[in-house]
This record gives C-alpha cells, sequence and structure tokens, in this order.
C-alpha cells in the first residue's frame, strides 16, 4: 500500500481533463517550423541527411508525412529548423502536411472537404477498426493509450471496436505490406457504409523509412479515399483524438 501511495504521490493525477488545452514539454517533436533565411547550401545538406526523404527543394518544404521525426536535420541544423511541441498536426489532404520554409502556421483540416455525413452520424458516436499492415507496434500502443485512464478518448464517443462489422471506419498503421493487402482489403469492404479510412503514423501515410521496399503493397491508399491523415512516428495520443474531433466537429 505504502508503496502505491508513494507511485500516486510522485505521479499525481495523470487524467487530462481537456485534450484540447494541453501544453506538452519543448522536448516533445511535433510541427516543424522551417527558418526562411535558410540558405541553398543548408538546404542540400538536409536533403541528404533525411533518412526518409521527407525534404523537398522547389520549393523548399518538408512533408511531415514522410518525416520520421528522428530529428537529424535539427540537430545538424539547430538554427535553421526546429520541432515545435504543437501536436495538432492531422491534416485531411497530403497538401495540409507540408512545411514551407519561412512559415510558421498550424495546421488546419480543410472543412469544404470533408463529407457531411461524417459529422451528422458520428459526432456523439465513431467506432473504429485499427488494422496493423506490418506495423512496428509503436504506433499500436499510441492508439491504445488514446483510449486509457490518462486521455480517455471514449469520452467524446470514440472506442475501437474488435470487429468491422461494427465499425464506422478503420484505422491503418503500419506501411502496408504484401502479406497484409488483402486482409486490409476485406477488412474495408466489411464495414458498413458510410465509413472512414484514417492512416496513423508516417509508415501508414508514406511507408515511412520502408517506402522503397519491395514488401509493400500499396495499392489501397489508391484505390480508396483518405479522410484523415495523423502523421507522427509514432501518431501522439492528443494528435489523434485532436485530429478526430476536428474532423467530425466536436468543440
Amino acid at each position: 500500500m505504502f508503496q502505491e501511495i508513494k507511485i500516486l504521490k510522485q505521479h499525481g493525477i495523470q487524467y487530462v481533463p481537456d485534450l484540447r488545452k494541453v501544453e506538452l514539454t519543448g522536448l516533445f517533436r511535433g510541427r516543424p517550423v522551417i527558418d526562411k533565411d535558410i540558405t541553398s547550401e543548408e538546404e542540400d545538406l538536409l536533403i541528404d541527411i533525411c533518412p526518409s526523404a521527407a525534404f523537398c527543394k522547389e520549393p523548399f518544404s518538408l512533408n511531415m508525412g514522410k518525416c520520421v521525426f528522428c530529428k537529424a536535420c535539427a540537430f545538424a541544423l539547430p538554427d535553421r529548423i526546429k520541432f515545435t511541441n504543437d501536436y495538432k498536426i492531422a491534416s485531411n489532404t497530403l497538401e495540409g502536411l507540408i512545411v514551407v520554409k519561412g512559415k510558421d502556421k498550424p495546421v488546419e483540416l480543410d472543412k469544404s472537404l470533408i463529407r457531411p455525413e461524417l459529422r451528422r452520424l458520428f459526432k456523439h458516436s465513431l467506432k473504429l477498426r485499427e488494422v496493423s499492415a506490418g506495423g512496428d507496434n509503436s504506433c499500436e500502443m499510441e492508439l491504445n493509450a488514446a483510449g486509457n485512464v490518462n486521455f480517455d478518448m471514449g469520452r467524446y464517443g470514440f472506442e475501437f471496436v474488435a470487429s468491422p462489422r461494427h465499425a464506422d471506419g478503420v484505422v491503418i498503421t503500419g506501411p502496408i505490406t504484401e502479406n497484409m493487402a488483402e486482409a486490409l482489403d476485406i477488412c474495408y469492404h466489411s464495414i458498413p457504409k458510410p465509413k472512414l479510412v484514417i492512416l496513423a503514423g508516417t509508415d501508414a501515410i508514406s511507408g515511412g523509412m520502408f517506402h522503397n521496399s519491395e514488401a509493400l503493397n500499396r495499392v489501397f491508399i489508391d484505390r480508396y479515399p483518405v479522410d484523415l491523415y495523423i502523421p507522427g512516428n509514432p501518431c501522439h495520443p492528443l494528435t489523434f483524438v485532436n485530429g478526430l474531433m476536428d474532423l467530425v466537429e466536436i468543440e
């Protein structure tokens, strides 16, 4: 008993009362910002050292959908690029994941692209089937954490379910390997309409470090529309839950 009391005193109350207003430590690797005065030589350096080819030259930008948030770029040029503690980085377009040099603004969903039925039907109850399509279990653990006593996404009606028959959409983690491609397709078609597709984590969005691997089969991404991209390697529970809240319009 004394050990439990000691732990409780050390950790304090961990329940997060408002997931919209949490301020994370400065050590958190959230939305990146690129200095507007970065030189062409420095741009080339960052392109060379990035392990996941997340940088683009014209215009110079960083794609959060490819970024593994390793901070190799920030370590190399701390005066030119930094990772903020902004965790609200989910987007419903791939273009929304692009960070252009000299621009420091939050990521917002394009409301004009959100299907009206999603907000009408799922605002108070959203059941999701999570499929680990070749994931390494890091993103899967973070999604599990979204439902624990700290974040408690169930208070908003968000819940993971065991069967696609009971789900309103699918959350995909992992780069989608060949041996999971058919299973993922079967899962998608087992979900009743209307349904959502959510890509959680860099691996799911772009393939991440494995984007050139012959072991992948990402035909699913080209075949079906995606409603929400949640970057991160892995994505943080706050990023996931806030992304869902924005999608179904919960204040």
